[in-house]
Formats: structure tokens, sequence, C-alpha cells
């Protein structure tokens, strides 16, 4: 069993006079990745200006800066694995931070990783904003997992049990994802707020709607509705699909 990951010394024990939403984004990769190709501009998890689940118009990065809800405070890239970083603030709700990384989709296995590790309170961290810090990690109030998913083609053989006793939210937007990462979350103690039965896209504007319901305290019903009628919105799939498709808790 894999030993627990060094937690940061001298950084928040728990995200308290800001509220932070990390956001992993394992970007969309044809050759790293078991999924049905796309058109190879979109589809190179290397280049997150172009990619389907960041630069594209649906990507997170670009819809994010259109949103008129959320402002752009700060980009930076973080390391050969993390190609970006963008630090958003709720123009309402100021106390709400996004922070967003964009994994090499060659490393979804370590996106997925770090998810679970955050959920758990295994790994955490804090940034600074000025003179603000803001935790992140197993630091911030809600994780959320976007892009493959990669455990439909590998297991992890890492412990994710909580260690601190501190339950977290999470919106994990992939394929199956209830069916696969139910395994592997439920050791954390997250408390899923959205997540999938079936096949999805994980664009963003899911997770954008439904963070509107968040970041407003809303109920985990209206959370996941709001989510809902986004999916439909933009895939024209039907209420009644997206309901079933969209799902919260286990």
């Amino acid at each position: 069993m894999a030993e627990p990951r060094l937690v940061h010394e001298n950084i928040l024990a728990f995200d308290t006079t800001t509220r932070t939403i990390h956001v992993m984004v394992a970007l969309c990769d044809n050759e790293f990745q078991g999924i049905v190709p796309v058109p190879p501009k979109i589809g190179n998890g290397k280049d997150p200006d172009n990619n389907l689940y960041w630069g594209c118009g649906y990507g997170i990065r670009t819809f994010f800066n259109k949103s008129e809800e959320w402002q752009l405070i700060k980009t930076l890239k973080v390391d050969s694995i993390r190609l970006e970083r963008l630090i958003f603030r709720h123009l309402e709700r100021e106390e709400y931070y996004l922070v967003a990384d964009a994994y090499d989709g060659e490393y979804i296995q370590q996106c997925t990783q770090d998810f679970l590790y955050a959920c758990s309170g295994q790994e955490k961290d804090t940034l600074h904003i000025g003179n603000v810090v803001i935790g992140t990690h197993g630091n911030a109030k809600l994780l959320s997992y976007i892009g493959h998913d990669g455990l439909m083609d590998f297991n992890l053989q890492e412990s994710f049990k909580n260690i601190d006793g501190k339950k977290r939210d999470c919106i994990i937007l992939a394929c199956i994802s209830q069916k696969y990462f139910a395994p592997y979350l439920k050791p954390t103690k997250a408390n899923p707020l959205v997540w999938t039965t079936g096949l999805m896209c994980p664009e963003a504007y899911t997770l954008h709607d439904a963070l509107g319901g968040y970041v407003r305290q809303e109920s985990i019903k209206k959370i996941r509705e709001k989510a809902v009628l986004a999916y439909n919105k933009y895939q024209k799939c039907g209420e009644k699909a997206a309901r079933n498709l969209l799902v919260s808790g286990y």
C-alpha cells in the first residue's frame, strides 16, 4: 500500500476565509488516452491553446474567460506536467476563487491521482494572490476532475483514505464517472455533487452553471439541476436524458 503524500508544512489546515474551487483538467489526447479520436488539432494533450477541454470555445479557459460571473486574475505555468494554471475570482461572491490546472494529456493518471489525493486531504497546498492566501488541493472546499475517464483504462494501487476528517465536495465530469470513481472516492469521504452514469462530453458549461449554484450556497438538488439544464442546452439531448446522466451522491 502506498504511503500517504506529504502535506506541506505551515499552510492552511482547511480553506476558511476564502472558498476555493480547484479544477484539474486532463487535456484531451488522441495519442495517450483511450478515447474515440477527435480532430488532431484539438486532441493534442500538449497544446492547451487548441485543446478541446481548454482552449476551444467550450473549454475551461475560453468559457470561463467569457463568463460574466468570473474574472481571470492570474495565469501561470506550474511545471512540465501542469501546462497552465488559471486563477479566477467570482465577481459577486468575492470570497470564492477558482483555480484550474491544465494537465498534459499524457499524464492523465497523475491528474486522476492528484484529484483523489486532494479529495482525501493527503495533498494540500496554498496560493498567494496579493495579500490573500487561498487553499488548493485538499485545502479547497470543492475539487473537480474534468476529462476522459482514465479509470476505464487503468487501475490505481495507491491509498486514498481520508487522513484529516474533512469532507470535501467534488464534481467529476467524465464518462461513467460514478461507476469508475466510486471505489476510489468513497474512502476519501468526498461528497459528489455532480457526476455521471453514462458517456458524456465534459465541456465547461456544465461545470460553470453548477458552480453558479454552488457559490450561492444552493442545495445539492439545485446545483445538479443547473448542471442538467446547461448540459441539455448545449448538447440538446433532452432534459430527461441529461437528468439520467448527471447525478449526485453514491
